[in-house]
């Protein structure tokens, strides 16, 4: 297929749909794996059989449920795009439907794991207190990672308590954030951010040793880092103390409204998925310790 369809879907995805920049990287990859398959074939050419076949291939490939089913999407809205624009007169995927298997419960640590990682950051190096606030407000607010480190100056509110976010869909959301965050926060903000500034000035709450605002990848590195201290042995990414968050909450009787407001869920079945982590950690409890478990 012409590469250069790809960027027109891409274009329409980020002017007309308005489509945040990490959902666009994630179109590109979905949809570069499919021209890939589909190689010198045009649009019209391709049949329900020859998607049916790339997903099969997904699979063979080992690719996850959810993320297939998250390919199909893209290839989905890639064709319609072509129909609607008048670039092609052939829907493939009409009929097609979507992958489904058993709800992938989302991995938390436990506290004392929690207090492990968070206890890894060295409070007398510039990074190190850095990485402290950034780890303690993860968990404090249950942010996803491009929402923590987009974060800009004006979004916190150290003496209220609270940071604005800016997330999904560009809907605006306070968290509340609790002492212990706002203080390392605080600490990092006057101990830590002007050094590391070195004179220069930015918008961005977390800044890098290169003086510019930390990315995900180079926060993600220093989670692995802080894992691996911990003598952590799970699979650890900034989505976990995210995850992390959200069942310690719910499992200490918060209210399920609450979480889902926090987390910026625009519908709470999304939110419920950490009520089915609860149960099963409270049927591990039963089987532990009841005499007939």
């Amino acid at each position: 297929m012409d590469p250069d369809l790809l960027k027109r879907f891409l274009n329409y995805l980020a002017v007309e749909k308005g489509l945040s920049r990490n959902t666009l990287e994630s179109y590109e990859r979905d949809l570069n794996k499919y021209f890939n398959y589909m190689n010198a074939k045009a649009p019209d050419d391709i049949r329900q059989q020859d998607v049916l076949n790339f997903l099969s291939n997904l699979s063979a490939e080992g690719m996850a449920v959810p993320s297939a089913a998250r390919c199909l999407s893209a290839v989905r809205g890639f064709h319609k795009y072509l129909l609607i624009d008048g670039l092609t007169q052939n829907e493939p995927t009409g009929n097609i439907e979507t992958p489904h298997g058993w709800k992938r419960l989302p991995k938390a640590l436990s506290a004392d794991e929690v207090e492990a990682l968070l206890g890894q950051p060295e409070l007398a190096t510039l990074l190190g207190l850095r990485d402290k606030a950034m780890l303690e407000l993860l968990y404090a607010t249950g942010l996803r990672a491009s929402e923590l480190v987009g974060l800009r100056m004006q979004d916190i509110n150290l003496e209220r308590g609270f940071v604005v976010v800016i997330g999904k869909g560009s809907k605006e959301r306070a968290v509340p954030i609790g002492d212990m965050a706002c203080k390392r926060v605080q600490e990092y903000v006057e101990r830590s951010r002007p050094l590391l500034l070195k004179g220069s000035e930015s918008d961005f709450l977390f800044i890098s040793s290169q003086r510019r605002r930390i990315t995900r990848q180079m926060f993600w590195e220093r989670i692995k880092l802080y894992v691996k201290k911990a003598g952590i042995m799970k699979s650890v990414s900034p989505h976990t103390l995210r995850h992390s968050f959200a069942t310690h909450l719910l499992d200490n009787g918060a209210d399920l409204r609450a979480v889902q407001a926090m987390l910026g869920h625009s519908d709470i079945s999304t939110t419920q998925i950490y009520t089915y982590v609860s149960r099963e950690r409270l049927k591990r409890i039963h089987e532990k310790h009841h005499p007939r478990g």
